[in-house]
């Protein structure tokens, strides 16, 4: 009678540490295909690729020269493409002090001498700016909050006349909600739960 040999047990594989929930990359300009880490934070959602990539189409390929502003940077994906493709002056800012901090090593990582990052609330970055001084607003804040209406409101005076807004929702605004906010949409995308919009500013 043969003696049946047991199954060895299979050895326990040491799990890694999880460091992030990820990456994104830059899409284009001179620090194209540039990983950016993803933090593991509530509310951080990163800008798709598809996304970033039709709101850059929809903008023109170069920034040359542009001032524009990230209020609620999180990984920074929309500021550092907007330098990356040449704007002049990209303010990030973000409360996060982790989220400032690895923001600060990526300009430095990048020599990113355009961006500049600040340790502030979102719509009271937006709310310091001059008037009608700014080319291009990223408008990205967490799906759950309320923050949308005083961030749409502040950079409806922020932006120049023949500036952006760019908007990312969880629902499609309509002309009529952005009228009080001096703001007409002008492109609309739909990808999965994000809704993309480039608002012009009222004539």
């Amino acid at each position: 009678m043969k003696t049946r040999t047991p199954t060895p047990t299979p050895k326990p594989v040491p799990s890694k540490p999880h460091k992030g929930a990820g990456e994104v990359r830059i899409i284009g300009g001179e620090w194209r295909r540039t990983k950016l880490p993803v933090a593991l934070k509530p509310g951080l959602r990163p800008t798709p690729d598809r996304v970033r990539e039709t709101l850059f189409n929809w903008l023109g390929q170069s920034l040359l020269g542009w001032r524009c502003v990230d209020p609620f940077a999180g990984t920074g994906a929309l500021g550092f493409e907007a330098a990356s493709r040449g704007a002049a002056h990209v303010q990030v800012c973000e409360l996060d002090p982790a989220l400032v901090a690895q923001l600060s090593t990526q300009v430095n990582r990048l020599k990113a001498t355009n961006v500049h990052v600040l340790r502030t609330d979102g719509v009271a970055c937006l709310r310091q700016l001059s008037e009608a001084s700014v080319d291009l607003i990223f408008i990205d804040p967490p799906f759950d909050g309320a923050l949308f209406e005083p961030a749409l409101q502040a950079a409806g005076n922020a932006v120049k006349a023949d500036g952006f807004v760019y908007l990312e929702a969880p629902v499609a605004w309509t002309d009529e909600q952005l009228a009080p906010m001096g703001l007409t949409l002008h492109r609309h995308l739909k990808a999965g739960a994000v809704h993309a919009h480039l608002l012009r500013r009222l004539s």
